[in-house]
């Protein structure tokens, strides 16, 4: 699979835009994190090494779920990034 098609577009929701800084409600302790739609058949290293390349960013962790919208996954970005400035990049805000 190329690595062009696995990102398919962000997914925004009000909980995933808490996600980016995390809500007074979790201490922050859950924030830089986006949500993405992305391809069905792609696994968790290959998410993570597209959005890697991509953003130019490095990745923490990836969660998957699969919902009637398809393939989600949230994506946390590692310590001394930013999930702002990528939501701010990509036109979230």
């Amino acid at each position: 699979m190329k690595i062009d098609n696995i990102l398919i577009h962000p997914y925004v929701t009000e909980k995933s835009m808490n996600h980016l800084s995390g809500s007074p409600v979790q201490n922050y302790k859950d924030g830089n994190r986006l949500e993405f739609i992305v391809h069905r058949d792609a696994d968790k290293p290959q998410i993570k090494k597209a959005f890697e390349e991509r953003f130019d960013v490095k990745v923490d962790k990836v969660w998957t779920r699969i919902e009637k919208t398809g393939k989600h996954a949230i994506i946390k970005l590692a310590d001394g990034y930013s999930a702002e400035e990528i939501g701010s990049r990509i036109g979230v805000f």
